[in-house]
């Protein structure tokens, strides 16, 4: 896992920071504009690098993507939920190396009036943060990547959203069409300076946000989302996503290159028993995609629905973007809002919209390959009576379609999203029995190998050595199974 460290510095060879966390850049020291349009690309690659390769590689363990090969030991620890505070430190460096880049942006668009690019920095300073405080609870946020401040103070998980939502309001808030200074353009790898775009962006974020409180502050949620939904604010209806990857040596996805081309093997990754059996017996064709059967890898011909998940591999694309928030998943957040606070008028249409889209990306030749077979559309799965139709009633049973949905479209590089949401409504939902049990209901979680955790499941990663040791204001050590702060489920 060192070797991704080299891809996130790589990647478009804009990534410029030394891998120290206490490394971080002065705003004052840079001419007008330079950090536009030269940190602000480094601090996008430096996200995405980091998100789509460490976490997206626990994360699609632990949403039960996939498993470690039986012959393998690459990601051992993962799999069996020991990941200490001397494991993965690279991830949360990078993690704060990107943000400081982001940050410097902020700091000096704040100073220039340039709200173009204050908003598209706040967007991707919370959007990191949120990633961190989610998996990690407590972490640095107000005094973080501050060059006069080598030891942040850390704010609590609460502290943190309270801190996140106010931001993102505030950038939310400004006049871009008083916006001066340069105008964002190809340094954009999001959306290329739309910014009409980038504010459909941050009110899915605001969204999101809100979304994680539905548990532990059900009145906060409410509010804010209604005040959202109320006000008129659009959502996305494209892909967050950095889209720029090439099929080459450190210019490819974040996950493609630091599972295949680095590791130059193909075999470390096998399907999990979990999605593989809830797709399978649902007929879903995005099985064919998302695992290769064995001993045809490129899945020429019909799947063989009796295949063992444990030989199947996981299939990966070197040119899938990385999304910070897909199309899909905005669906699937408005659908809830919808669901819980709007008795489900337009849910349906909503819940539709974002299964369709992840279909897509898997007919889209440009980014992975075609879905083949006879079923090319989801139209006859969401039609009256299909396997993925919205139920008509049932606020739980709408949630849990939603929720598991969701789920399979994080699929294979966002699955610390999927995670973090299991984490937070409990679907998909854990087997009361082991997965080599007939009473075993295809697509629930369940622990499949020995784990270090008393075969409890994880529900954070723990903050490392080289963080806790150098700054005293870290908080007490936490066990892996130790829930964060909004997780109450």
């Amino acid at each position: 896992m060192k070797k991704i460290a080299t891809l996130i510095t790589a990647l478009f060879l804009l990534v410029s920071c030394d891998e120290t966390f206490d490394i971080n850049r002065d705003p004052d020291a840079l001419p007008p504009g330079q950090a536009n349009s030269t940190i602000f690309p480094a601090g996008i690659a430096g996200l995405a690098g980091a998100q789509g390769s460490y976490y997206a590689i626990i994360g699609g363990f632990w949403s039960q993507f996939w498993t470690q090969n039986p012959t393998s030991n690459q990601y051992r620890d993962i799999d069996s939920y020991s990941i200490g505070a001397n494991n993965y430190a690279a991830a949360y460096t990078a993690m704060y190396d990107a943000l400081n880049d982001i940050r410097v942006v902020k700091a000096q668009s704040l100073k220039e009036g340039n709200w173009n690019y204050y908003l598209m920095a706040t967007i991707l300073e919370v959007e990191g943060s949120q990633v961190l405080t989610d998996l990690y609870d407590d972490i640095p946020y107000a005094e973080a990547n501050n060059v006069n401040i080598l030891q942040p103070k850390f704010n609590t998980g609460k502290e943190t959203y309270d801190l996140m939502i106010a931001d993102l309001k505030l950038a939310l808030s400004k006049d871009l069409s008083a916006s001066v200074g340069d105008k964002p353009g190809k340094d954009d790898f999001i959306f290329n300076g739309d910014m009409e775009k980038w504010t459909k962006f941050g009110n899915t974020l605001l969204l999101k946000l809100h979304m994680r409180l539905t548990a532990v502050n059900p009145t906060l949620a409410q509010s804010g989302i209604t005040s959202l939904i109320n006000s008129g604010a659009q959502f996305l209806d494209v892909d967050a996503a950095m889209t720029q990857f090439e099929d080459a040596a450190d210019r490819s996805n974040p996950l493609y290159e630091s599972d295949r081309r680095q590791l130059n093997t193909t075999l470390n990754l096998r399907a999990s028993k979990t999605m593989f059996s809830y797709l399978s017996l649902n007929g879903d064709p995005r099985l064919a995609k998302y695992y290769a059967q064995p001993g045809n890898p490129n899945n020429q011909g019909d799947w063989n629905n009796t295949s063992v998940p444990n030989l199947s591999l996981v299939t990966l694309y070197a040119k899938t973007p990385f999304y910070f928030i897909s199309a899909e998943e905005s669906y699937f957040l408005q659908a809830e809002a919808l669901v819980r606070y709007y008795s489900g008028a337009g849910a349906k249409e909503k819940y539709d919209l974002g299964v369709a889209a992840n279909f897509a990306k898997y007919n889209n030749t440009t980014t992975t390959a075609p879905i083949t077979g006879p079923v090319g559309s989801p139209d006859s799965f969401l039609a009256a009576g299909g396997k993925y139709a919205f139920p008509a009633t049932g606020t739980d049973a709408q949630i849990e379609a939603i929720i598991t949905q969701k789920w399979i479209a994080s699929f294979p590089g966002n699955g610390y999203e999927s995670f973090l949401e299991q984490n937070r409504t409990g679907y998909p939902k854990e087997s009361a029995v082991k997965q080599s049990s007939e009473l075993y209901i295809p697509g629930q979680l369940a622990i499949a190998v020995e784990t270090k955790t008393g075969n409890v499941f994880p529900r954070r990663i723990v903050l490392p050595n080289v963080v806790t040791t150098r700054n005293p204001n870290a908080p007490a050590a936490k066990l892996i199974t130790d829930k964060v702060w909004w997780d109450v489920n």
